[in-house]
């Protein structure tokens, strides 16, 4: 009896140790996940802004980045998800609509000589700013075009 009771205790000695030693693992786990997910939203993938600034409105109630979606894909509902995408993000998409052709890289056009809507959006989908064309055309509305090709799987909203 006595040999089980010293059994016992160092059973009981050696799970107490063990049991401090999982709850500052698991508080670690926990402090180092917040301060993660903090870094993450502020440096590394901080919210893309979809307002336009003031100075950049043509007109009062021009408050949005407004763009079009162009698939250039054989595949359908492409820019239907990269719209629904868009616009839980704020971005004002007027128009889905196809490509004339089909194109392997997505890229983006600038219609009215905005870059800094030209890379909100951009950066929103995860499109280089390479990848950013300028076609300026006054007598559209729009601001952006977003032209989505065949490696539509590596953008944001396919993810």
């Amino acid at each position: 009896m006595n040999n089980l009771n010293q059994i016992l205790h160092i059973v009981i000695t050696i799970l107490s140790k063990w049991y401090k030693l999982l709850i500052i693992l698991v508080l670690f786990s926990f402090v180092f996940g917040l301060l993660y997910i903090l870094i993450n939203r502020l440096f590394i993938n901080p919210p893309v802004d979809s307002l336009l600034p003031h100075n950049q409105r043509r007109t009062v109630s021009e408050q949005y980045i407004q763009l079009n979606i162009l698939n250039g894909t054989n595949n359908k509902g492409i820019a239907r998800q990269a719209m629904n995408y868009l616009r839980d993000r704020g971005f004002d998409v007027v128009e889905i609509n196809n490509y004339e052709s089909i194109v392997k890289k997505s890229f983006i056009l600038d219609l009215v000589n905005d870059s800094l809507s030209a890379h909100n959006v951009a950066y929103a989908v995860g499109i280089a700013d390479s990848m950013i064309h300028k076609r300026i055309d006054s007598s559209l509305y729009l601001r952006v075009s977003l032209i989505i090709g065949q490696d539509y799987l590596q953008l944001k909203p396919f993810r």
